[in-house]
């Protein structure tokens, strides 16, 4: 790794990054950047290479915590600090790693000689460091949900506090926040995205020209880093000059009353919550303008101001992307731009055609905007990014009666339909006690939570158990010779807690897109159920995959990821029609979660089959498929292997869990051996110990009940879709009826 950092003025392209970056190297107070883009788009480097411009900062001889000298921190651990002159040193960039410890990030306190010795020997943490600096977290969508409250209430309260038991350190933590993240990734808890001051989207050029140029100066970096920093230095200094020139006029930049205006009503017109948006773009506006070296606010810097600091505010449906309506932002602006009229003017006797009236050639009526100075906004860009005004509406595939097929397709092949509007499901849980990553589904033992009981500390100590500690030392007290008040504690005597919270799970969706779900309207509530599903994985911070199976095979749609709003967007686009080959979709499954046991096996999966279960023969499922149906099988079963479709269980020592299947295969029809095959695949999924949870989708009077049969092969529950409601009728009623049963069993 190269000791000279990348010029940030040698980047080609990103101009919105740069900007938003040198923004809040003028103004602090903005809150910091989100940026959000693809992969391989120089994020990091451009981070990196902001650090060297910002100018150096003075900080008191000594502290840890880069106290100011001009105006120390009166309760920093270091202190108590004298004013006066202190040291000089570069502005600090701390890079938060998303694998970092809660101690690693606050810092860690010892215990045991703040219980024995009543001294508190702090080791400070990477939030100390990125005091007055800026904080650099790589892949912040990734970061631990316990990370992500420590740096809430840091950018809240300027400060941060260690607790542990009753002894606390308290030491200012005021930083620069800067997050990247790839979105397909997953997305960031609204509770942080609110805390970054501006967000911006970056993405690859598509101008082989630029392409070129990147390249270029790339492999020249990399060849000789000195010779490239040195030919960039000029740029470097110029462009750091701007930026203290820039912080120095900040002070006496004016923000006017119509530019207040145009703010609050740009925020009111696009729903933000709260009213953080409303001071971050005023701030951002008035940086603006100190940028380009005013002292007024322009409307032009209100429109910049809106576009970086709002998408990431703007009341939005689940799953949709950051945004702005860019015609809707210039109607508002336009709008208010114009003086406050006299609310009670004096009205003229006789305008007569040549006064100042509307259609006179006074400032109100010189064309649609004002007069050439007046209050309108520039003409629209006719660049690329400008909409285009005669661009036919989406056509919704939902909207017509018929299935359409799909161009090329075969017979069997409709087009996508519109899934129906979400709802809050009940919850499902993996049974017992899981050790996984923090999250919101199923119970765990974790870092935090309630307090379930104690262990000796494997390791640093972290989480005291005070109860337990004291009950060790106890008993030792006398012949430790104690003989004041003080309780005489040893490494030996201490207790970590043990804590049990909720683990976020592996949710991976089997989703029947065959003929037999083809019908539209109910295909609309499938996909509404599952999309529902992915919301409550979103809100339970769960890593999530998609397989569909229809036609001839099964499809791993979506790998496991993080980035939930993926699965919905191939949710929305799958196809139905074909064949049913529900054995490939599970074997599919099993694959899948085999691997995935292998990346990652302290988190446990659920599996969430969507069907009706009927079940047809493919070339999925067909020979091979059934060899490795039979094979996995014969290894779950412990009577061996299980006999095929058609033989006479008493003859081959046929259990009645056998006798069932069989049953339920001959209800299935012609298909009944296709049938027999997914239950076998399913007892693959029994034999791991798979959480499974099958939603049924049969629809009509005559009800086969082959979804209930899978998921007791599998181990797991059914649940029909309206079932699947938090807020379900037939919920309801079993719940009474299970009150009232209870009643009269009492009585």
């Amino acid at each position: 790794m190269a000791s000279v950092p990348y010029p940030f003025t040698a980047v080609v392209g990103m101009d919105d990054m740069r900007l938003s970056l040198l923004l809040n190297a003028v103004s602090p107070a903005i809150g910091g950047v989100l940026v959000r883009g693809e992969k391989g788009t120089a994020k990091s480097t451009i981070v990196r290479g902001l650090t060297a411009l910002l100018p150096p900062m003075d900080v008191v001889s000594g502290c840890r915590f880069s106290c100011d000298p001009a105006a120390p921190d009166l309760t920093c651990p270091d202190g108590p600090h004298e004013v006066g002159p202190g040291a000089r040193r570069p502005t600090a960039m701390v890079e938060l790693p998303v694998g970092a410890s809660e101690d690693r990030l606050v810092g860690a306190l010892d215990i045991e000689r703040a219980l024995a010795d009543g001294v508190k020997a702090f080791e400070p943490g990477l939030l100390a460091g990125a005091h007055r600096g800026i904080l650099y977290v790589d892949e912040v969508n990734l970061l631990h949900d316990h990370l992500v409250d420590l740096l809430l209430d840091a950018a809240a309260m300027g400060a941060s506090y260690v607790e542990r038991e009753g002894v606390s350190v308290r030491h200012a933590s005021r930083f620069l926040l800067v997050g990247t993240m790839n979105p397909e990734e997953g997305e960031l808890r609204p509770q942080l995205l609110d805390r970054f001051g501006l967000t911006v989207e970056v993405a690859a050029s598509r101008d082989p020209d630029q392409r070129v140029e990147v390249v270029r100066r790339r492999l020249a970096y990399d060849d000789d880093t000195a010779a490239f920093a040195a030919r960039w230095a000029d740029e470097e200094t110029a462009l750091r000059d701007r930026i203290v020139a820039a912080r120095e006029l900040l002070p006496t930049v004016r923000l006017g009353d119509v530019v207040l205006r145009q703010i609050a009503a740009t925020c009111a017109a696009f729903e933000v919550d709260g009213m953080r948006a409303d001071i971050v773009m005023a701030r951002t506006a008035t940086a603006l303008a100190a940028w380009a070296g005013r002292t007024d606010v322009a409307e032009e810097d209100v429109r910049q101001a809106a576009l970086l600091a709002l998408p990431h505010r703007r009341r939005r449906a689940p799953f949709d992307a950051p945004g702005l309506d860019e015609d809707k932002l210039d109607e508002t602006l336009e709008q208010f731009g114009e003086d406050e009229p006299d609310p009670d003017p004096e009205p003229d006797p006789d305008p007569g055609p040549d006064g100042d009236g509307p259609d006179g050639d006074g400032p109100d009526g010189d064309g649609p905007d004002g007069g050439p100075d007046g209050g309108g906004l520039p003409p629209q860009s006719s660049g690329p990014d400008a909409p285009a005004a005669t661009e036919p509406p989406p056509v919704d595939p939902a909207a017509s009666d018929a299935p359409a097929p799909l161009p090329g397709a075969g017979s069997g092949e409709q087009q996508p339909v519109r899934a129906a509007e979400p709802f809050r499901t009940k919850v499902l849980s993996v049974q017992g006690l899981g050790e996984g990553a923090a999250g919101r589904r199923s119970r765990a033992r974790t870092e935090h939570g309630r307090t379930t009981g104690s262990r000796r500390p494997q390791g640093a100590l972290t989480k005291l158990h005070l109860a337990a500690t004291v009950q060790a030392a106890a008993p030792h007290q006398r012949a430790r010779g104690r003989s004041g008040p003080g309780l005489l504690v040893r490494r030996d005597d201490l207790r970590q807690a043990t804590r049990e919270g909720r683990e976020g799970n592996l949710v991976l969706f089997v989703v029947d897109a065959s003929g037999s779900m083809a019908a539209r309207q109910r295909m609309s509530a499938v996909k509404g159920a599952v999309l529902s599903l992915l919301l409550d994985a979103y809100q339970r911070r769960d890593k999530v995959g998609l397989i569909t199976f229809r036609g001839k095979d099964a499809e791993l749609a979506l790998p496991p990821t993080s980035s939930v709003d993926a699965a919905a967007a191939r949710l929305e686009l799958l196809p139905t029609g074909g064949r049913t080959p529900l054995a490939a979709g599970l074997l599919k499954a099993h694959d899948v979660l085999r691997v995935e046991r292998l990346r990652d096996p302290s988190r446990r999966p659920l599996l969430v089959v969507v069907t009706d279960g009927r079940a047809t023969a493919s070339t999925g499922a067909g020979s091979g498929g059934r060899t490795r149906v039979a094979a996995g099988a014969a290894a779950a079963s412990p009577g061996g292997l299980l006999p095929a479709h058609g033989e006479r269980g008493e003859a081959a020592g046929v259990t009645g869990r056998d006798r069932v299947t069989r049953r339920a295969a001959a209800g299935a029809g012609q298909h009944g051996d296709a049938f027999a095959l997914a239950l076998r695949a399913a007892r693959l999924h029994a034999a791991d110990g798979t959480a499974a949870v099958v939603v049924d989708c049969e629809a009509g009077h005559v009800r086969l009940g082959l979804a209930g049969t899978l998921a007791g092969e599998l181990g797991g529950t059914a649940v029909t879709l309206d079932e699947l409601r938090a807020d379900s009728i037939a919920g309801l009623v079993k719940d009474v009826r299970s009150v009232q049963a209870t009643s009269r069993r009492a009585a």
